[in-house]
């Protein structure tokens, strides 16, 4: 449907950051109404890390509160995700994930091909 592009995950030491971004293909649809990142580490179900509507309301999973921030540029179909004092438990793939409409009017929900974050102790 919409594609998506990642980028920005690899190796940090604990303690340290980084950025991921994740733009849609523009001109393959009409609106975008929520943008979010999800996570999957070896051996457990995926899961929320982030995610942000369009009226501008976030939210976080617990265990990043304070660590990560969601930000999205609305001109560029573009959102990110900092993660700052990064911990061994946060290494995972990371998928973004955007959910809108078509020029069609039907919806969509679209996924990122995913990004390897690595966090060693």
């Amino acid at each position: 449907q919409v594609h998506l592009a990642e980028s920005g995950g690899g190796l940090v030491q604990a303690g340290g950051s980084l950025r991921l971004s994740c733009t849609a293909a523009s001109g393959s649809f009409f609106s975008i109404s929520a943008m979010g990142w999800f996570r999957q580490a070896p051996g457990k179900e995926r899961e929320l890390v982030a995610r942000t509507v369009s009226g501008g309301s976030t939210i976080y999973a617990d265990s990043v509160k304070g660590r990560f921030t969601i930000s999205r540029d609305n001109a560029k179909n573009t959102v990110y995700l900092q993660m700052n004092n990064l911990k061994a438990e946060d290494t995972a793939v990371y998928y973004c994930n955007m959910q809108g409409g078509l020029s069609s009017l039907a919806d969509f929900t679209s996924w990122g091909q995913g990004t390897q974050v690595t966090v060693s102790s």
